[in-house]
């Protein structure tokens, strides 16, 4: 899936990613992409932008620390962040609720 089909809904995706715990950046992009069943696989050019503009926004923490002799910058929701994907969820299935009636099988009413 390309990234300008998740268009307004990749903040959501990523607040989804750190749901259960701080994960550095490549473990979102990762965990996106094995949640997906690969179907989203996101280039990482895509991916760190979005974190930094989220933390900017206060939606997630970032703390740096090193691993294997490498810095690694790890992400977690904030309480912000957490009600933003509370909304992010509740819009998303508003959403796909009605798409999938307009995209359905039953026939469309007439109109005069």
């Amino acid at each position: 899936m390309r990234a300008e089909a998740l268009k307004g809904h990749l903040d959501g995706l990523l607040l989804a990613a750190l749901e259960d715990g701080p994960r550095h950046g490549y473990a979102v992009k990762e965990a996106l992409r094995e949640a997906t069943e690969g179907r989203i696989d996101l280039p990482t050019g895509t991916i760190y932008p979005a974190l930094h503009r989220l933390e900017r926004a206060g939606l997630i923490a970032g703390d740096w620390s090193v691993v294997g002799g490498r810095r690694r910058r790890t992400y977690e929701l904030t309480a912000a962040g957490r009600t933003v994907l509370s909304r992010e969820r509740t819009g998303w299935q508003e959403f796909a609720t009605a798409i999938t009636a307009a995209l359905g099988t039953r026939s469309w009413p007439a109109t005069s």
